[in-house]
């Protein structure tokens, strides 16, 4: 497909040795294909020669010690066809399917037929390393001999994951964290922080984030990194020959797959200038977060802050008056949040709306006073860029949420936002984000979506919608498998199928779905005794083994408390440790019992003994005050639609299916999944939620759960 960039590892003629009075962002691009042109690799061989996708995953499939089956197969082939014709893919697979490699192997093969690169982005750091550290290593090992020469890969994350080795080097302001000016313990932590990172950096060979154990916080690795814009480029930059965030460029550049995240896809779609190499196809794993995930990089925040630390950057590069008005700026935008009640705005208040004009001008007052960036000594220009870089980002918020307000349609929703810990913001966000995927995802690369969670009531269409996708029929089962009925099509110009693959488990024998209907319905009070009752009586007849699914902190801290009274096996509760290790302790010791919130939803990988029981105490519905699911549903109740079923009936469905993914992990698995929310049985959206959970035999008999549990324990 056509791409506005050349890729990066194609050899390109192009002479940069008179180059001084370019942009430094072309010059850097420049530098690059040079640079790649030398690195290049072969071209793609001919596609007469590269054996066949059946042929391809038999190698692959017994490398990785695994067997063949049917779902995963299927998938490949759906893989491969979609790579072949250019239409999008949706595909649900089931846990145990062995979806990465049903993605991979095709992938793998159509970047080295056509001398091209293949994208693969994942929501999650703990996908990004299965990935990079275990199953594209295999794969490369593996399908070296049968394809000619050994597929490469690469992973890639924004720049701000990169130590930048200029501010290292100390050719930058420090900037110390805004509570630390006041705190002289916390300034103290902080310098130890940083003192620590510069040690590392002179150890590291990625200088990336993720491989600095033990982490440091945000505020510290904010001292030796830059964003996109607060850099200098290669070309300018005295150590951009070893910038580590260029080098992952550049490896990324020659590689036949690149890793990387949603947050990154997103911004290469919103961007102008392209963050990612040239790709033709790009696969979307754990495709049910796409949404979020875009979403919160399109999402701006403006807090007085981030003003006044623009100010202060501005004052090391402009003249005082015009740095002291941004900063009186920040001061008056502190003062009308402070008085300002957390939640949406649906108009504009006439205090904010002029301290978001002052700061708009102020800051525009500080960006002519910058001016064009000019040669200068190497700290002097950090300086200018990092002061040009966060004005110019309090500018366009400032305009951004002016300009909400403005708009007819109202495509921004724009809240004020109050958090523990935490000054307060305001926030504008897209009320969706479809469009911007459908024009700048779907209309430029061939893509495959996948999650074990994308049918939804049986059907692909509601997240098919928030994707900017076209609407398409109900998904058919056929002996475990599914398709899509009829041409998924919106008259020729967008095309898509979607495809459920089934899973290896046998849901209906392996597993029990539990719906409490004679608890009473949950409120705003915590959990009622009743319901304590009923999960303390759940994890006695489970012996442990249980992984408590809270809608709320709260929540899960009432019951963790209350059972570690009324039992004597360990309970957990999150907050107690690092989840990490929490999990960890909790798959050690069957005995134990896990409870906590949203981020043990998704992700955690338990099979075996350790995880029997699932609990969830309510259907998860966003809270009714939540700014973007709030606007949502009047904007679709407006046109007709049925705002809460959509967003609000979407959200509980993904959530309720990602937890109850979370109790079969492996073939030997067995258990019960228990939900203590009435309303899953008895309300009219309750049909909806329980087709999207998995195919579990279904009960509401409280004697009959307590008796499968305690025949588990004791076998």
């Amino acid at each position: 497909m056509p791409t506005s960039v050349p890729r990066w590892s194609d050899p390109v003629a192009f002479d940069t040795d008179d180059d001084d009075d370019l942009p430094p962002e072309i010059a850097a691009d420049l530098e690059r294909a040079a640079w790649g042109a030398e690195q290049a690799p072969a071209l793609g061989r001919a596609r007469k020669d590269i054996p066949d996708l059946a042929t391809l995953m038999e190698v692959a499939v017994a490398a990785v010690g695994g067997v063949p089956r049917e779902g995963q197969a299927r998938m490949a082939e759906a893989v491969e066809h979609t790579i072949t014709t250019g239409e999008h893919l949706a595909v649900q697979a089931g846990t145990g399917t062995g979806k990465s490699l049903a993605y991979l192997v095709p992938a793998i093969r159509h970047a080295v037929a056509d001398g091209t690169t293949v994208v693969v982005s994942t929501a999650t750091i703990a996908l990004q390393r299965q990935l990079v550290d275990r199953d594209l290593p295999r794969l490369s090992d593996a399908l070296a001999g049968t394809l000619g020469r050994k597929p490469t890969f690469a992973i890639l994350k924004g720049r701000r994951n990169y130590l930048c080795l200029n501010r290292v080097q100390g050719n930058a302001p420090s900037e110390p964290d805004e509570d630390a000016l006041f705190d002289a313990f916390a300034a103290s932590a902080l310098e130890r922080q940083v003192q620590r990172v510069q040690e590392w950096a002179t150890e590291t060979e990625t200088g990336d984030r993720d491989e600095l154990v033990p982490g440091v916080t945000d505020q510290a690795w904010r001292q030796l990194s830059v964003t996109a814009k607060e850099c200098l480029g290669v070309h300018r930059c005295p150590v951009g020959t070893d910038c580590f965030a260029e080098r992952a460029r550049a490896t990324a550049g020659r590689a036949d797959i690149v890793v990387t995240n949603h947050a990154l896809l997103a911004i290469d779609a919103l961007d102008d200038r392209p963050v990612l190499p040239e790709h033709d196809v790009v696969l979307v794993d754990e495709a049910h977060d796409l949404v979020d995930r875009v979403t919160s990089a399109a999402t701006g925040e403006l807090t007085a802050g981030s003003v006044k630390l623009a100010a202060r950057r501005c004052g090391r590069a402009v003249d005082e008056e015009t740095a002291d008005r941004l900063d009186e700026a920040a001061e008056g935008l502190e003062l009308v949040l402070e008085d300002a009640a957390p939640g949406r705005l649906e108009e504009l208040p006439e205090a904010l709306g002029g301290a978001l004009t002052v700061v708009r001008d102020a800051a525009w007052a500080c960006i002519s006073a910058l001016g064009p960036e000019r040669k200068e000594d190497v700290e002097g220009s950090t300086a200018r860029k990092l002061a040009h870089a966060l004005t110019e980002d309090v500018h366009d918020t400032a305009v951004r949420l002016l300009e909400a307000f403005d708009d007819a349609k109202q495509h921004d929703v724009v809240w004020v936002a109050a958090e523990p810990n935490r000054p307060k913001a305001v926030r504008v966000a897209p009320i969706g984000v479809g469009g911007l995927l459908r024009d700048r995802l779907f209309g430029q690369r061939t893509t495959v979506l996948t999650s074990a969670t994308l049918s939804l009531g049986g059907s692909f269409d509601t997240l098919a919608h928030q994707w900017g996708l076209p609407p398409q029929q109900q998904v058919e089962q056929v002996q475990g498998m599914a398709t899509a009925k009829g041409a998924p099509s919106d008259g020729g110009t967008l095309k898509w199928t979607g495809l459920d693959v089934g899973s290896p488990f046998e849901h209906q024998r392996s597993g029990i779905l539990y719906v409490a209907r004679h608890l009473p319905p949950p409120g705003r009070d915590g959990l009622p005794p009743k319901v304590l009752d009923e999960i303390t009586e759940l994890v006695q007849a489970a012996g442990g083994r249980t992984l408590g699914l809270f809608s709320s902190r709260r929540a899960a801290e009432q019951a963790g408390e209350e059972l570690r009274k009324r039992l004597s096996t360990p309970v957990l509760c999150q907050g107690d440790d690092t989840t990490a290790l929490l999990v960890k302790r909790f798959a050690e010791d069957p005995a134990t019992s896990l409870f906590g919130t949203l981020s043990l939803w998704q992700g955690v990988d338990v099979p075996g003994d350790s995880l029997q029981l699932v609990i969830m105490d309510r259907i998860p519905f966003p809270r009714p005050d939540d700014p973007l699911a709030s606007a949502r549903q009047q904007r679709i109740s407006e046109s007709g639609g049925n705002g809460f079923l959509t967003v609000a009936g979407t959200h509980a469905a993904l959530l309720l299916a990602q937890g109850a993914g979370r109790l079969l992990r492996s073939q030997n698995d067995r258990g019960v999944i228990a939900v203590l929310d009435p309303r899953l049985a008895t309300a009219r959206y309750g049909g909806f939620l329980r087709a999207s959970l998995p195919p579990f035999w279904t009960t509401q008999d409280p004697d009959v759960v307590r008796g499968a549990l305690k025949r588990l324990t004791a076998g």
